[in-house]
């Protein structure tokens, strides 16, 4: 907990916590034998990659995850394939593409035969213990697949930040949800277990004006900062963007306006994403002391992560959806405490996304996984071997937000190819599509679009062409 007054350099030794070390992806034939790991996976809504002080940021306070990031693996290039939370959890639970998952809104569920090929469901059936906190975000409350978890604290929805307990005393949403974690981890019996923690934070309380509720225990944190102003946002570079972006009726420009159409409004909006931030961090270290405490840290794995970025008024939005670095790019860290001592603090410069969690979970905890899956395991990258070869990705935004089925799409569908230099981004909606690229080593804020240039009409034609080749693949 944060006193109100802190200090950085207080906040940072008070926050500090041992870790250890550990060895990852055991074969599946050798799971009935040994001793198999626990899993702890963390997701963050709303999260961008670049909000840990292990990233590089210098202003937020993320004691916790920086010292994960120090004796595990942090992935410096973790992308997300759609970038809206419905659709993303699901590949995060299914280790499909969106196109192959087919959830592209918040009221389709898992079908019975789709979920059994999840990671959750293949853990129960390999004889892990399960357990579910936090909001899941796919499909409604009476067709999420609940049973496959031994411990249930699922949310549907959104929930509210601000709760009370029996006795009516306010409590965060976010200490409520590390509460129920140590009671979960109390509960364990001989089996391994598997414990998904599904936060709310940094998401904003969309209903509310206030937008970031944090709890008031952080109100003073950050108080005294500045926090830089993004480069592109900018009048002079919105003005670049197409019509349909800057259209004032978009969602990500209602929201822009909400939260970032004044000096003041940017800094208290970037100030409470933050302290919600922190917010994690802290029930983390209270998490990894009670796995201390208990004797399990020694064999325990956490996986942290975002489901999606998060526009802070770059290029004039708010959100995410769009193939911007700052909406599809996410922290991925993964503490194993059986690294040997030279895996330890290692930094991973592949492209890893969200279809490669469920894999990854699972050969942790040396099951197989289904063929149906197209994510890879990250697995190797642990022990800084080859494993992973892949040169980019597809992503694809298909949901519709057209408030009483009729008018424009408010946040515009898009599809593209990413590379870690390159990325082509197409509109599909617009007649003609309208078609963006970047050259990401040039231009890393993404301002110049290179598509109607002359002389990139060969590298341009060359992105359709992989544009058209992975988008059946995906299938």
């Amino acid at each position: 907990m944060v006193k109100q007054g802190t200090t950085r350099r207080a906040f940072l030794r008070s926050a500090a916590v041992g870790l250890g070390a550990m060895a990852c992806g055991r074969p599946a034939v050798r799971a009935a034998t040994s001793r198999r790991p626990n899993i702890l996976f963390l997701l963050t809504d709303d999260q961008r990659w670049d909000t840990l002080g292990c990233a590089g940021n210098a202003i937020i306070h993320t004691p916790h995850l920086d010292a994960m990031a120090a004796e595990g693996v942090r992935f410096t290039n973790a992308f997300v394939t759609t970038s809206i939370c419905c659709s993303s959890r699901a590949s995060i639970f299914s280790g499909q593409y969106s196109r192959r998952h087919g959830i592209h809104d918040f009221a389709t569920p898992f079908s019975d035969a789709a979920w059994a090929d999840t990671y959750a469901a293949r853990l129960k059936q390999a004889g892990y213990r399960l357990g579910l906190i936090g909001k899941y975000g796919v499909g409604v409350d009476r067709d999420f697949h609940k049973g496959t978890f031994d411990y249930w604290k699922g949310i549907a929805g959104q929930p509210v930040y601000e709760q009370t307990d029996e006795r009516g005393h306010y409590k965060h949403l976010t200490q409520i949800l590390g509460e129920q974690a140590v009671e979960f981890l109390q509960g364990g019996d001989d089996r391994p277990f598997c414990l998904s923690i599904s936060f709310k934070a940094p998401h904003v309380q969309d209903s509310d004006p206030r937008q970031f509720i944090y709890d008031p225990i952080y109100k003073n944190l950050y108080r005294d900062v500045t926090i830089p102003v993004p480069q592109t946002a900018s009048a002079a570079h919105f003005a670049t963007l197409p019509a349909f972006l800057r259209d004032d009726a978009t969602t990500a420009r209602v929201r822009w306006k909400m939260r970032f159409d004044t000096p003041a409004k940017f800094q208290e909006s970037v100030k409470g994403y933050y302290r919600l931030i922190t917010g994690v961090d802290t029930v983390l270290g209270r998490i990894r002391a009670e796995l201390a405490r208990l004797g399990q840290a020694d064999n325990t794995v956490i996986v942290f992560t975002g489901d999606n970025g998060f526009f802070l008024g770059e290029h004039g939005l708010a959100g995410k959806w769009y193939g911007y670095e700052e909406s599809i790019r996410v922290p991925l860290l993964v503490y194993d405490p059986r690294l040997p001592a030279s895996c330890r603090g290692h930094v991973a410069s592949q492209i890893a996304l969200n279809i490669d969690l469920a894999p990854t979970i699972l050969s942790l905890a040396g099951v197989e996984a289904p063929s149906a899956m197209q994510g890879v395991d990250l697995c190797p990258l642990l022990r800084g071997r080859p494993g992973l070869c892949r040169s980019d990705f597809f992503y694809e935004h298909l949901f519709v937000n057209r408030p009483g089925g009729k008018g424009p799409n408010l946040i515009p569908q898009s599809e593209g190819v990413v590379s870690l230099r390159y990325k082509y981004l197409r509109y599909i909606e617009q007649q003609p599509a309208y078609e963006q690229l970047f050259d990401l080593e040039s231009d890393p804020h993404e301002q110049r679009n290179l598509a109607a240039e002359p002389d990139r009409q060969g590298l341009l034609n060359a992105m359709r062409a992989r544009w058209q080749q992975l988008r059946t693949e995906c299938l």
